[in-house]
């Protein structure tokens, strides 16, 4: 990206993002701030009491998209600083009125808010000029190439430029190299401004952070205990059931062929055949549980490379993308390695995606993983489905995970835990 071609192809992207942004900031910061601000003041009436949960949801939706535009386009962490709902919420009337307290009285519903009322103005005003830098020259460029003759009866105005014949539609044509020369300088800065400024609204205090780790660190120490004795039975319930079973055959194969050695030899042959293919299946059985409990590639080799060897026995084309500057803790690469592998099967059960991109890379503290499929979207996040398990198993670490899965897709799930490489 440092040669002037790099440089002009990404601030073209960042204006086609800036442009994309500016319409969600206007169109859909403004509409939920208005529903909002209604929504709340109907509350005496008993109206909002009904209407609020959902106006609120749809808001936490709009910022945490943004959330998840701004690590993956401008590499800027907002923090997702929302309270859990208690398991015992009600339902019915009674239960929007509670959802409703709860939601209420969560600050991070009232940064959305005050959110949506700055990025409706300074957000929207940085993302539409890091657009227009890059696509207002266009018109310089189109006047000075014949339309000014359009307007030869009135002046036209192109910045602050009167373009009334070909001599001053070439000056609008030379701001306009100077507009674009700026665009490709600062478009990319000012993409990166918009999304600071989202975070200086969204993001908690240090002493609201604190306090919110320390919630979630103590609910997934719980999930953790939990999972380990889950894994804890299933690994007996394997060995019992596959491996454990065979030795005990085994066993018994052997005293039948210690009683038949000498008086049947070749009923004894076979069974030493058949005990033979028996423990060759019981040491299959072992390795796999091994590989399942920790792949030896990942010991051996690392994440980047278990990923790789992962990938190869995906049944559709998976692309491996990794840029890691040294080993993390053999934890946070097991949690790492089977976070992905849970997210390589969903899209590969589910997904109908016939290509998959899966990009590792650390920064700043932080391993950082993307995986992306061309698949149908509408991949679920609920408390039901397995990517919910990803995320408990990333919250051990004090890792996040963000999906975006819009209808008709593409899919993206982006996790960021936090850890030095060595």
């Amino acid at each position: 990206m440092n040669t002037p071609h790099g440089r002009t192809r990404a601030a073209l992207l960042a204006a086609g993002r800036g442009l994309v942004l500016s319409f969600a900031s206007i169109v859909g910061s403004v509409t939920l701030f208005v529903l909002a601000v209604v929504s709340i003041s109907l509350i005496p009436l008993g109206i909002g009491l009904v209407t609020t949960p959902y106006v609120l949801t749809a808001v936490r939706k709009h910022a945490n998209q943004r959330r998840l535009l701004a690590i993956t386009w401008s590499d800027v962490r907002i923090p997702v600083p929302y309270r859990p709902f208690p398991t015992d919420v009600r339902s019915g009337f009674t239960g929007q009125v509670e959802r409703t307290g709860l939601m209420l009285k969560d600050p991070a519903t009232w940064r959305d808010i005050q959110w949506l009322l700055v990025d409706m103005t300074a957000g929207y005003a940085v993302s539409i000029l890091a657009a227009a830098l890059m696509i207002y020259p266009v018109e310089g460029f189109v006047l000075a190439a014949g339309l000014w003759r359009v307007f030869t009866h009135d002046r036209y105005w192109y910045g602050f430029v009167p373009v009334d014949s070909q001599a001053t539609a070439l000056a609008a044509a030379a701001l306009g190299v100077a507009l674009f020369a700026t665009g490709v300088l600062l478009s990319e800065r000012l993409l990166h401004a918009h999304f600071v400024i989202a975070r200086s609204v969204l993001a908690p205090t240090h002493e609201q952070e604190l306090a919110l780790r320390i919630d979630r660190l103590t609910e997934t120490r719980h999930e953790a205990v939990d999972t380990a004795a889950s894994e804890l039975r299933r690994i007996e319930r394997d060995l019992h059931d596959g491996a454990q079973a065979r030795l005990v055959a085994m066993g018994m194969n052997l005293g039948t062929i210690e009683a038949l050695i000498e008086k049947d030899p070749a009923q004894a042959k076979k069974l030493l055949a058949m005990t033979r293919e028996s423990s060759a299946e019981a040491l299959t059985e072992l390795r796999d549980l091994v590989r399942g409990i920790h792949p030896p590639v990942l010991a051996e080799r690392g994440l980047g490379d278990a990923v790789k060897a992962l990938a190869l026995r995906m049944p559709i084309g998976t692309e491996v993308d990794v840029e890691l500057s040294g080993r993390a803790q053999a934890p946070v690469e097991s949690a790492a390695y089977f976070a992905v592998s849970e997210i390589l099967t969903n899209a590969a059960k589910h997904s109908g995606a016939d290509r998959i991109w899966v990009d590792l890379h650390d920064a700043q503290g932080m391993l950082r993983i993307s995986v992306t499929d061309n698949g149908k979207g509408g991949a679920a996040t609920g408390s039901g489905s397995g990517l919910s398990g990803v995320e408990r198993r990333l919250g051990t670490f004090d890792g996040i995970m963000a999906v975006s899965s819009p209808a008709g897709g593409p899919t993206m799930v982006t996790m960021e835990i936090p850890c030095e490489l060595s």
